[in-house]
């Protein structure tokens, strides 16, 4: 028969509750009595049944990450999976699991956020921002349960989160231009409504002013994210009397279809056109001609966003609401 709890006790002359509170590493008990009940573990060959550990802490330790779990959603999510990566790093160091939960299925937005915290089948979650909308946000900080949020919400609340400062991305981009004698720049971007689009035009544009270059509208092009209208806005600015000396495509889609409009025009890259783009993923290095890369090390991402949850579960009222990880270029 297997060594029970209870087998510890006895041989350790002392209470079940007194053994449960060594192996839960309670400062209540005494030094002596702490090394009775772990001498009669090592001679018993006990081993701490993992359930019963986390029911005597209150604790499950699990996490659970909310994405999208769709088809292809590599494809419209491609930082994911390595966010997912280094968020798994650290919670295994530290003897928590990671459990992933679909949010695709949900029937209403927050369904799945509202489910994890009702049942109190995790001791914290970490949610992707398309999860999330004003209401669970809410929600979450009314029943205060344990958080990190990857991306900013989009709206002010009380939510804790983690991102990478897309400003500063569109920032350095215009930096390395500037830095190389690039001042004739062109923008290609998402919709006006697309945030992480935005935030890096912006931070592209306040660079560029700040070092004495005007960026005219007709140098900045608004897209729906995809290859074609890519390719078209490329085509129209490559055409023009005056083309600019650098496109900045601002994600890997739009990459593809301003490399097709380059090829096309046999434009030598970077001999005739400076061409950069934001994130490695996905297409990025398969790209020709290939580009300089602004790149966000997403993978440190999810180490800090497993760690900042971890310093949460410890202190319920800390509040984190923050950027992390530069931008590095790959030229």
């Amino acid at each position: 028969m297997p060594i029970t709890i209870g087998d510890v006790a006895k041989e350790a002359g002392v209470s079940i509750s007194t053994v449960s509170k060594v192996l839960n590493n309670w400062t209540t008990i005494s030094p002596a009595t702490a090394e009775r009940v772990q001498e009669a573990i090592r001679k018993l060959d006990y081993t701490p049944n993992s359930r019963a550990v986390s029911f005597a802490r209150q604790a499950t330790r699990n996490i659970v990450y909310l994405t999208s779990l769709n088809k292809d959603e590599a494809y419209h999510n491609p930082h994911m999976f390595d966010i997912m990566c280094g968020v798994n790093r650290v919670l295994s160091e530290n003897n928590y699991s990671l459990t992933l939960v679909d949010t695709s299925a949900d029937s209403e937005k927050g369904e799945s956020v509202a489910n994890v915290m009702s049942k109190k089948c995790a001791d914290g979650m970490i949610i992707h921002g398309s999860a999330i909308n004003k209401e669970i946000a809410d929600l979450i900080t009314r029943q205060q349960f344990p958080h990190i949020l990857i991306g900013h919400p989009g709206f002010d609340s009380q939510l804790c989160w983690v991102d990478t400062n897309h400003a500063l991305a569109g920032q350095t981009a215009a930096e390395y231009l500037i830095s190389c004698g690039y001042g004739d720049v062109a923008f290609i971007g998402g919709k006006k409504t697309d945030y992480i689009s935005t935030q890096r035009l912006k931070g592209f544009l306040g660079a560029m002013h700040q070092y004495g270059y005007l960026v005219g509208a007709d140098r900045i092009c608004y897209t729906d994210s995809g290859r074609e209208e890519s390719y078209q806005a490329a085509l129209t600015l490559l055409k023009a009397a005056k083309p600019p000396r650098a496109i900045i495509c601002e994600n890997n889609t739009l990459a593809l279809g301003t490399a097709k409009a380059i090829e096309q025009l046999n434009l030598r890259v970077p001999e005739d056109l400076a061409f950069v783009i934001f994130d490695v993923y996905p297409y990025s290095k398969i790209l020709d001609p290939k580009p300089v890369v602004i790149d966000i090390n997403v993978y440190d991402m999810g180490i800090q966003a497993g760690d900042m949850l971890l310093r949460k579960l410890k202190n319920p009222s800390l509040q984190i609401q923050t950027y992390t990880t530069l931008p590095t270029i790959n030229a």
